[in-house]
């Protein structure tokens, strides 16, 4: 794990998204690729007294923000100790970045928690995760740093997407002072019990504890947020999206929920 994909946008989520970057690609000793999407198209409106069309070309305008946004990352990255590169795409923002992701070993972007509407930002979240194979760190707006050595908990239910986001989260795992996986008893069968996860950590010479927790009246996000608080965790490693998208959204889902509501990064896969 090399190549740490880095999201270039002008949002509330730059600073934190910049800085667990920059934090990933120390820790790996890698490279980080800055990507600046713009979805610029040429926009058409109508003159109401003569009907003729008029097309306001905003390209120059759009074209002084990348210039600016480019030259400012550009100007933090020259006093940091990581190889880096920038790259620009236009194109739509998960698009650009899903195309860009081929060649990357993970990608680092914004929960949008901060916002007040989020829906934007759960809606690229979805589009990436759902049209790339690479580990997706879900950065907090609030949160500035990505401690890789720091203590982890592993989200298992046994899914196909949890064994997933386990198996391309190892080389971060490698640096945990201590990984913990948790397990959230929901009255169902898993496919693979959170004891195969724990020897197939063994097997890259890690070793984890296995916490079985009841989930009573509680929910899964519920206990899982307080055992990251219980534990200390630096971030957490999960399957996402384990239902459908369009049921996640409509009915709400643990996928979603944490995506909005974790207070440390998430290391999610699909």
């Amino acid at each position: 794990m090399k190549s740490v994909l880095f999201y270039v946008n002008e949002d509330s989520g730059f600073d934190a998204r910049y800085q667990a970057a920059l934090d990933l690609a120390r820790a790996l000793d890698g490279h980080l690729h800055c990507l600046r999407v713009n979805s610029y198209q040429p926009q058409m409106a109508y003159d109401g007294v003569s009907g003729m069309s008029v097309f306001y070309d905003f390209s120059k305008y759009a074209d002084e923000v990348d210039a600016q946004l480019k030259a400012e990352t550009e100007k933090r990255l020259a006093g940091e100790d990581v190889p880096w590169d920038y790259r620009q795409a236009n194109a739509e923002p998960a698009r650009g970045l899903s195309r860009n992701a081929a060649l990357a070993d993970i990608m680092v972007l914004s929960s949008g928690s901060a916002r007040k509407d989020s829906r934007q930002a759960l809606r690229l979240l979805g589009d990436v995760i759902f049209s790339t194979n690479v580990p997706v760190v879900i950065q907090p707006d609030s949160v500035k740093k990505f401690a890789a050595n720091g203590p982890v908990i592993v989200a298992w239910n046994g899914s196909f997407e949890a064994g997933n986001a386990l198996r391309a989260a190892v080389p971060l795992l490698k640096l945990a002072s201590d990984v913990h996986i948790v397990v959230v008893e929901e009255d169902k069968d898993h496919d693979l019990p959170p004891l195969d996860a724990s020897e197939y950590l063994s097997r890259y010479g890690i070793k984890s504890q296995i916490h079985d927790l009841a989930a009573d009246q509680s929910s899964v996000q519920a206990v899982l947020l307080s055992t990251v608080d219980t534990l200390q965790a630096s971030y957490m490693v999960m399957g996402a999206y384990g239902h459908s998208r369009a049921r996640e959204f409509l009915f709400g889902g643990v996928t979603r929920n944490l995506f909005r509501d974790c207070p440390v990064p998430l290391v999610v896969a699909h």
